[in-house]
């Protein structure tokens, strides 16, 4: 007899259709033969835990915290399963000298247990921590330190006093910290690689549109606010041995060489590229560097500025690559937005075209399908977006809480709204969530054969939730309903503990798939005679389903 799943869990696997429609908060849709298979990381603002959900919205592993601290505000999974976690006490943005959305205070390094390895704290009357941090190959962290700069400073250094508002300006340095040493091994400061038409008499004089690798100290789109650039997003790409920053109070990225000394990141020479600590490569708005028009403008306090993969070598797929969430494109209009920087290998240097960076424009847009809910996958702050090895793209619109799967079809194949009001968890079914009630930085997904996964507990730990429910994401408690007989395939025995024997009665070449209960492919079965024998001892005890491209023929019990 064929036994066929119910008809909602048949349009979740064969066309498209998300599943039911009820669920207000945590898992929205799922379509879990096109979504890419993987655990979301999560570390929503107004609480202290660090998430990592199924495809289902379970809770596959958590690292909490005391109450009183907050996110400051990204973690990141390494493939031994440390996690590396910024955070603030909860009352550190009160009386603080340093203060903007984004602060941060302390870097851990924790074990999948939750134990702590590591510390470092920066928030005193000159740096503050702030926003993100990148792993790097060999166990440091590169982290972004707000450094304060009085109005004596930023004169001497050209800045226009009409744009010292409140007497200081906050330059950026970027920290190498080393977790076994608890020692800063490497630093990048901004203050060493400025410009200025400005005034004559103070340093870092130039021509501003001759110098794209050098920063003009009064290039400003703040009111002359001391949160000047306001770094966002930091990325370290192992292959290059470079790093790329979002800068959205300039609209732009910028790429700056990590192979220099110390000593050389302060110059304008050494490293791979020969320049020193100059910017290797700047887009997104080249009137920041007196070239182009605002047409030419293609940044919008953008977010989450990040290479696709990291480990590309030339010649790979996403060499080079660099992609962003484009926060404030249009009015309720954010997009994902990919480049193709053309790093040029053989000079070790990004090319430039009549005083700009290439290219023209990007090499892929993407946003929401669905015009009416363009609103709800809009953020004008904070947010992620990321190309998956499907090429899928996953975003997080922040400020909503909503994030989101599309496949190349342009299709909406996974939803998740984050279930948090305030940094409590909401009820299954409550609608009273409000812009930024459930503020989450960013998701990450990360792909489900993952090194940190390997050996670990990854099934479903509860939710996050409250009242939820536990059968939305197909975990098929259901009974099936017996239907016809099929005429084409028998499968025996059913449970099965180690041989399954599958029979095809008739001549259709037929090619058969096996999923497990969550919907992720684990065999494909091609006919090569009219029996075939599987040796299911490798399978985890459970229910699976065997379908063909669209029809799921038969649950198999599995011991």
């Amino acid at each position: 007899m064929i036994k066929q799943l119910p008809i909602y869990f048949l349009a979740i696997l064969f066309s498209g259709i998300p599943l039911l429609a009820q669920n207000t908060v945590g898992l929205l849709s799922n379509n879990p033969t096109k979504a890419y298979e993987g655990f979301n990381l999560i570390y929503p603002h107004n609480q202290s835990t660090v998430y990592l959900l199924n495809n289902c919205g379970e809770i596959a592993h958590s690292w909490d915290d005391a109450d009183n601290f907050r996110p400051g505000n990204m973690a990141y999974l390494n493939e031994d399963g440390t996690l590396f976690k910024a955070k603030r006490l909860s009352t550190s943005a009160v009386n603080d000298r340093i203060w903007a959305g984004g602060g941060g205070e302390t870097v851990e390094l924790r074990t999948w247990d939750n134990e702590l390895l590591a510390s470092y704290t920066l928030n005193n009357e000159q740096f503050r921590l702030h926003h993100d941090m990148a792993p790097l190959p060999n166990g440091n962290l590169l982290m972004i330190a707000w450094e304060l700069k009085t109005g004596e400073e930023a004169y001497a250094a050209g800045r226009d006093t009409s744009l010292l508002s409140q007497g200081e300006v906050w330059s950026e340095r970027i920290l190498e910290w080393n977790p076994n040493t608890n020692s800063i091994v490497w630093e990048w400061s901004v203050w060493d690689h400025l410009v200025q038409d400005f005034d004559s008499t103070k340093a870092n004089y130039g021509v501003v549109a001759d110098h794209p690798e050098l920063i003009n100290i009064n290039y400003d789109e703040h009111d002359g606010h001391p949160d000047w650039l306001h770094i966002n997003a930091i990325d370290y790409n192992e292959t290059l041995d470079q790093f790329v920053l979002s800068i959205p109070y300039f609209n732009e990225l910028w790429v700056v060489d990590h192979s220099t000394t110390r000593e050389e990141a302060t110059q304008h020479e050494g490293g791979n590229s020969n320049k020193g600590g100059d910017l290797l490569f700047r887009w997104g708005n080249p009137m920041a560097y007196n070239q182009g028009t605002i047409d030419d403008k293609k940044f919008f306090f953008q977010h989450d500025t990040h290479w696709i993969d990291p480990k590309a070598e030339d010649g790979d797929k996403h060499f080079g690559r660099i992609a962003l969430f484009n926060n404030r494109l249009a009015t309720n209009l954010s997009t994902g937005n990919v480049i193709n920087t053309a790093f040029n290998t053989a000079t070790n240097n990004y090319e430039l075209s009549e005083g700009t960076f290439m290219p023209n424009n990007f090499e892929q847009i993407y946003k929401h399908p669905q015009n009416e809910s363009e609103l709800r996958a809009a953020s004008n702050s904070v947010s992620s977006f990321q190309v998956l090895p499907n090429d899928n793209v996953l975003f997080c619109s922040g400020r909503r809480g909503y994030s989101y799967e599309i496949n190349p079809d342009d299709q909406v194949i996974w939803e998740y709204f984050t279930p948090l009001k305030a940094g409590q968890p909401v009820p299954q079914g409550d609608m009273s969530i409000e812009l930024s009630n459930n503020l989450t930085f960013r998701m990450t997904r990360y792909p489900a054969d993952h090194p940190a996964f390997s050996g670990r507990d990854m099934t479903g730990k509860g939710f996050i939730e409250l009242n939820p429910d536990t059968e939305f994401c197909g975990t098929l408690s259901v009974d099936v309903a017996e239907l016809e007989d099929t005429d084409f395939i028998k499968v025996y025995p059913n449970p099965v503990a180690d041989l399954l024997t599958i029979d095809w009665q008739g001549n259709d070449a037929q090619t058969l798939y096996l999923y497990d209960y969550l919907g992720r492919l684990q065999l494909t079965i091609n006919k090569d005679t009219n029996k075939t024998v599987l040796d299911v001892n490798s399978l985890s005890s459970g229910v699976y389903f065997l379908s063909t491209s669209n029809q799921v023929i038969e649950k198999i019990l599995v011991h």
